[in-house]
């Protein structure tokens, strides 16, 4: 069976003897007043919720999902899935970060983040009708007005009310200028909207009184493509404007998509017949303010499979070390049993080793954007706001393909590690590959990521942004440099980061020339850079933990030899990156569509 326990002691470790955290908030007044020792009791407590309501869930919501009764429209959740959420709510956990203006709590988006790995880990299809509605939370924060503040993001922040947003249409997915529905206005500031969604995660369900649905739709006489596109929040039931419920508004659960996995969320088709509506931002600028929502989704699909890499790799470690077979290479090791335990193996080593280098460089690198999403938020300094911006900007395509990327990696090496046993639904790891399988997909496929950073994020500003990150890992480098010990680490990452700065102007020339360089180009780059941002983070782990090298503690020890393996076995896939972004396009469009 699979093993989970909160990994507390390395979210500390990331949090306060890398990031020192808790110094960075005290220059935020907002959250000045979280100290190491609230943060650390907030986080606790979260794992307790997730390890022992969320968890006995998992394979549960797997085998059940959920049912819809075509004649009402209703979808079941998988038994105890509503139990959980009632507890979840009564808890205060869906206010944790939030706005207290609405209800929030106000706590940072660090214990947010650490939260949502522990939630993802325990049930990535339950923490899903949250997580949305969190995202909803951002979006109307941002750009709603009205009722739809003092109402609907009250509600939000309670979890009485969940959220969902309204992208996809079956002829348009990743092109959203494509999109067809349609928002008639009604004369009293009201709209109605017609059309169809798929795809929509947690669209309708059991768990809460109320869905309020972000929908993308045309205004009559809207310019055509994205900019003509207007944002507008739909309510499965109406509601006064001091909340109370009233009539059912005309958006339904059409159908469910049977899918390879996260069998216990909700994936809908939705149908508007005339819904009614109110746009959030203005009109024929729906993107921008569903953005907010997107690109917070973006991260969470990065939780979610950190989430799932840390399941996965706590499951296969446990398994390791009980499982006998065959006697190691070197001899005997475990001399009263018949076989050695299959950890002695180099090769079982290193899935191990894989797993959990990526599992902890994610978790640093995710720690640290949630900590500028702090900056971003709540500093008095204009200019440590934008900084903070910049990168997050910059670097959401890599906490969404990069992580997705490793943690569809991670869970297949941890079913590998239990070999014929992982391939059984019984031990629940088969499952972890099927949950993670849809993190590299949705959100926006892990290629419209790496287009969106090469061709946006790098090229479209002339490489500012990837700059100020460099500027960081330079200063680090200078300042690490007086560690003894270091060398082994900085020299590579140095060395790395040449290579980036020489590849984006080589693929800039290129692309200038052939836009289709960049294309050919994007998903290597995307890659090659993850490489460099996990690079700077394992550095920046191996001097925190050189630190306290002499204290006899072995986390450190294990810290640090996680490190080195990081160099020494993961880092060198960056020389093969580079050869490939510079075989160009030509391979790939010399084959005549017709001759494939």
């Amino acid at each position: 069976m699979a093993q989970y326990t909160p990994p507390l002691r390395d979210m500390q470790f990331v949090m306060h003897e890398m990031l020192h955290a808790e110094s960075t908030l005290k220059q935020l007044p907002a959250v000045a007043d979280n100290t190491r020792e609230l943060m650390d009791q907030v986080v606790e407590e979260a794992g307790k919720f997730c390890a022992e309501v969320l968890f006995p869930l998992n394979q549960v919501g797997d085998r059940e999902g959920c049912a819809l009764d075509q004649t009402t429209h209703a979808v079941k959740t998988p038994a105890g899935f509503k139990e959980a959420y009632k507890q979840f709510v009564e808890a205060g956990w869906p206010s944790l970060s939030c706005d207290p203006e609405y209800g929030g709590q106000g706590l940072p988006h660090l214990v947010q983040t650490a939260f949502q790995e522990m939630m993802n880990s325990t049930k990535q299809a339950w923490s899903m009708y949250p997580g949305l509605s969190h995202g909803a939370y951002g979006a109307l924060h941002r750009h709603g007005t009205g009722v739809q503040k003092s109402v609907v993001l009250k509600k939000l922040v309670s979890g009485d009310w969940t959220g969902t947003m309204c992208l996809t249409e079956s002829h348009c997915g990743t092109d959203l200028g494509l999109l067809r529905s349609k928002a008639e206005p009604v004369g009293d500031g009201t709209y109605k909207i017609t059309g169809n969604k798929i795809f929509i995660s947690s669209g309708e369900h059991d768990m809460a009184e109320n869905i309020v649905h972000l929908v993308l739709a045309r205004l009559p006489d809207a310019p055509t493509g994205t900019k003509g596109i207007s944002l507008f929040l739909v309510p499965k039931f109406k509601f006064s404007d001091d909340g109370t419920l009233g009539e059912r508004n005309p958006i339904f659960c059409g159908g469910l998509e049977h899918k390879m996995g996260i069998h216990g969320n909700a994936t809908c088709q939705m149908n508007l017949d005339g819904a009614i509506g109110t746009i959030v931002g203005e009109p024929n600028k729906g993107l921008n303010a569903m953005f907010v929502m997107m690109n917070g989704a973006r991260l969470g699909v990065g939780m979610q499979s950190l989430g799932l890499m840390e399941v996965a790799y706590q499951s296969s470690l446990a398994y390791a070390k009980d499982r006998l077979q065959m006697r190691s290479l070197s001899g005997v090791k475990a001399k009263d049993k018949p076989a050695d335990p299959i950890i002695v193996h180099p090769d079982v080593r290193r899935m191990l080793l894989t797993q959990k280098a990526y599992v902890e460089g994610s978790r640093a690198f995710a720690f640290w954007i949630a900590l500028q999403a702090d900056i971003a938020h709540y500093s008095d300094d204009e200019d440590d706001r934008k900084d903070a911006e910049d990168l997050m900007a910059l670097l959401t395509p890599i906490i969404k393909a990069f992580i997705t990327d490793a943690g569809y990696e991670c869970t297949n090496l941890g079913m590998q590690v239990f070999g014929g046993h992982g391939y059984i639904s019984e031990w629940g790891m088969e499952q972890f590959v099927r949950d993670a399988r849809i993190n590299q997909i949705y959100e926006g496929t892990n290629t419209i990521q790496s287009l969106d950073f090469l061709g946006r994020k790098v090229l479209g500003d002339g490489g500012a942004k990837m700059k100020k990150f460099g500027a960081i890992v330079e200063a680090f480098g200078v300042e690490a440099s007086a560690t003894p010990g270091m060398k082994e680490f900085l020299e590579p990452l140095e060395e790395l980061g040449g290579k980036v700065t020489d590849i984006s102007m080589w693929v800039g020339m290129q692309g200038f020339k052939n836009p289709d360089e960049v294309g050919a180009a994007a998903v290597d780059y995307l890659r090659l850079v993850g490489h460099f941002v996990y690079a700077y983070f394992w550095a920046r782990m191996a001097e925190a933990a050189l630190k306290k090298a002499e204290s006899g503690d072995k986390f450190y020890d294990s810290k640090l030899a996680t490190a080195r393996f990081y160099y020494q076995r993961l880092l060198p896939e960056t020389e093969m990156l580079v050869k490939r972004i510079k075989s160009g396009s030509k391979v790939l469009l010399a084959l005549d569509a017709d001759a494939f």
